[in-house]
């Protein structure tokens, strides 16, 4: 059992809290019971797992440390809760952090279906933001979720928990936005843009043929190059003194928009 705050596994987990060591080790944190099941059935290799059952919440949790353990690459740590403490990034994590392989998540990896559902997120800045986009992205089925721009990483440990592990469980990549705009036009994928300014509505878009949902900053919206890409401007209705409203929010209410045209297109 690890006991030492300063032994130098300890060190590496809590250094990879910052995004530049992340980078620069080409490794990420990955905690608690549902995020590290997630990982491991999307088959996520974990190099190392690291637990404390004085913190374990659930019955079956040592059969998830057992399923981990079975890999010959994986290492199975047990550390002291005061070690615990000090790696983890959240409290309430089930006893459990995982050290996992940076993903490359290319766009040359995505898979475009015909008519196929994306949402390109722009230099979202909140953690917890980007994780429920996942997290609604997941929900409403899309086909791909597309992060550029200088943005919260991917890969930040609170954006993994606010996705509820489902960053592993729908495709996901990471480019610059020139890339981005030319895989767009590439694939033929149409742009619909949100604005706060939009005349349209976003229920007045169509939404049935392959497109991608486009969101940008909170605080600055989307930029020129951006807004001159879009094939389509859609705001959605506000009678409050609010600007604008959550971009996770937003994503959410259009994602959902999308799937209700194109479950009535396919009853029609």
């Amino acid at each position: 059992m690890i006991t030492s705050l300063q032994n130098a596994r300890v060190k590496q987990v809590v250094r990879l809290r910052q995004r530049r060591h992340r980078e620069s080790e080409r490794l990420f944190l990955i905690e608690g019971y549902r995020e590290i099941q997630r990982a491991v059935e999307a088959s996520v290799r974990i190099h190392a797992l690291f637990t404390c059952e004085q913190f374990f919440s659930r019955s079956d949790t040592k059969d998830l440390v057992r399923q981990v353990a079975a890999d010959v690459d994986a290492t199975v740590e047990a550390v002291s809760s005061a070690v615990f403490a000090k790696i983890s990034v959240r409290n309430g994590s089930d006893g459990l952090l995982a050290v996992a392989p940076s993903p490359a998540w290319s766009l040359g990896d995505m898979t475009v279906p015909a008519n196929g559902l994306f949402l390109v997120s722009t230099a979202t800045e909140k953690p917890g933001n980007l994780g429920t986009i996942l997290r609604s992205a997941d929900a409403a089925g899309v086909d791909g979720v597309v992060v550029c721009s200088a943005g919260t990483d991917v890969l930040n440990p609170n954006v993994v928990r606010a996705s509820l592990g489902t960053v592993f469980s729908i495709p996901v990549a990471q480019a610059d936005p020139d890339s981005v705009r030319l895989w767009l036009k590439h694939h033929a994928i149409r742009i619909i843009a949100a604005a706060p300014d939009a005349d349209r509505l976003y229920i007045e878009a169509d939404m049935t043929r392959s497109c991608a949902i486009l969101l940008g900053s909170e605080h600055t919206g989307l930029d020129i190059e951006w807004m001159a890409s879009a094939d389509d401007r859609v705001r959605l209705p506000s009678v409050g003194h609010a600007d604008s409203i959550n971009v996770a929010m937003a994503a959410t209410v259009m994602l959902f928009e999308a799937r209700r045209q194109r479950r009535l297109q396919r009853s029609d």
